[in-house]
């Protein structure tokens, strides 16, 4: 896959119901465009808690009392690590009462990912960061359950192979140990429905909240590779 250069700064969210291979497009997108990066709410927790910072030893202990972490400490993680890399002020504070100034340097490119998640969370985003593309991927419900009807995992290692279009090289066996591969326990078409049910209840006033300030842009398709090239000329008519 050939490279191609930012000539200002992205700052995009993809929003996607589950199945529909957000993490796929994010990879090829980083692939495609080397000066974007990710930022992930999950990992920089993650991380927090293992490295028992501050910020992550008190997020440890909503988690530990079987709470969710609030959205001002997910805000606080995701506006030290863009302080980190430079990409705002290191002034900038979550209570400043306008959004930080961020770096228009097409190497502050980032996907933002596992926030925001409903309306809420993206206005307090909105007071933090300008974010500049909301992506919204869909794919058909009806494929993204023949997607997990066909999808089987080796536990030990993660791998996910797919029937239709990952096999394993022998049927029913991981590639690299021969051991049997499985279903996840969540992977039944009740679990799914359902699931999907609750995104689309949650996203559609997030994808209202960001259609109202003219930076949504929606694109279908049944498989990752029908989407990839129409994002691919959105984000170069955009920003290269």
């Amino acid at each position: 896959m050939s490279t191609k250069e930012f000539k200002r700064a992205a700052r995009i969210i993809l929003v996607g119901a589950p199945g529909v291979g957000k993490g796929t497009q994010a990879e090829r997108l980083m692939k495609r465009y080397p000066q974007l990066s990710a930022v992930s709410s999950g990992d920089l927790l993650r991380e927090g808690v293992r490295n028992k910072t501050p910020l992550g030893l008190e997020a440890e202990s909503y988690i530990k009392a079987g709470n969710l972490v609030p959205d001002a400490m997910i805000l606080k993680l995701i506006l030290n690590e863009l302080k980190s890399k430079r990409w705002v002020s290191s002034q900038s504070s979550i209570t400043d009462p306008s959004p930080a100034a961020p770096s228009q340097n097409p190497s502050a490119s980032f996907i933002l990912d596992g926030f925001p998640r409903t309306a809420a969370q993206a206005s307090r985003l909105d007071s933090l960061i300008p974010i500049n593309l909301v992506v919204s991927l869909i794919t058909p419900v009806s494929i993204i359950l023949s997607r997990i009807a066909s999808r089987w995992v080796h536990a030990p290692s993660g791998r996910v192979y797919n029937t239709d279009f990952n096999a394993p090289k022998v049927a029913g066996k991981d590639d690299i140990t021969g051991e049997p591969l499985t279903k996840r326990a969540d992977d039944d078409e009740e679990t799914w429905k359902s699931r999907l049910k609750k995104f689309d209840d949650t996203s559609q006033p997030l994808l209202e909240h960001y259609d109202g300030k003219g930076i949504l842009w929606t694109v279908k398709g049944n498989s990752s590779d029908e989407i990839t090239p129409k994002l691919f000329q959105e984000l170069e008519s955009r920003f290269a």
